[in-house]
C-alpha cells in the first residue's frame, strides 16, 4: 500500500506583521504634514484581532485607512483577510472605523470547500478538523492538482495550504 500524503487548508494571519503594519501607519500618520496634528490613531488589539482607526473626519479617517492597508500589503499580509467595518460618530466630531481579521475557516466554509473538492473528481479524501481541512491522497501530484484549483476560486477569506508532506 502506497504511503498517503496530506495537507492542510487553513486561513491565518501573522499578528506581529499585522501589529508591525499598525505601528509602522501610526508612525506614519504622526508625521505627514496633512495628517500630524490632525488627532488620527491607528492601534491593534493584538487579543481581539481588531484594528481600530480613529480621525477627525471620514476623508480623514480613508486616508488613514489607505495607509493601513499598504502597510499591511507591504507586510505580506492579504488585505482579503481585514473586514472594515462602516465608520461610526464618535465624540468630539469624530469618527471610528475597526478592522476584524479573519482567522481560521468556519464550518460553512469548510465544508464548501471540502465539496468543492469532492466535486473536482479526483481521488482524494476531505477531513474538516476545527477551523481547517485536511485533504489527503495517495498521489502527490493530485494534491497539488486541488491545491491549484482551491488557489483559483475566491472563497471571501485568503486560504493557505501548510503541512504538506
Amino acid at each position: 500500500m502506497a504511503k498517503e500524503s496530506s495537507f492542510d487548508i487553513v486561513s491565518s494571519v501573522d499578528l506581529q506583521e499585522v501589529d508591525n503594519a499598525c505601528t509602522q501607519a501610526s508612525k506614519e500618520v504622526a508625521q505627514r504634514y496633512d495628517l500630524k496634528d490632525s488627532g488620527s490613531k491607528v492601534s491593534f488589539d493584538r487579543g481581539e484581532g481588531v484594528i481600530a482607526l480613529q480621525a477627525p473626519s471620514e476623508f480623514v479617517g480613508g486616508q488613514v485607512t489607505d495607509i493601513v492597508t499598504a502597510k499591511l500589503a507591504k507586510r505580506g499580509v492579504a488585505l482579503g483577510a481585514v473586514s472594515w467595518d462602516d465608520f461610526q460618530s464618535a465624540s468630539g466630531a469624530s469618527v471610528r472605523r475597526n478592522g476584524r481579521l479573519i482567522q481560521g475557516i468556519d464550518k460553512d466554509l469548510a465544508r464548501k470547500v471540502s465539496n468543492d473538492i469532492k466535486d473536482y473528481k479526483l481521488k482524494v479524501k476531505t477531513h474538516i478538523e476545527g477551523d481547517k481541512v485536511r485533504v489527503v491522497s495517495a498521489s502527490r501530484d493530485t494534491l497539488q492538482e486541488v491545491i491549484k484549483r482551491v488557489s483559483a476560486v475566491d472563497y471571501g477569506q485568503p486560504l493557505q495550504f501548510e503541512n504538506y508532506r
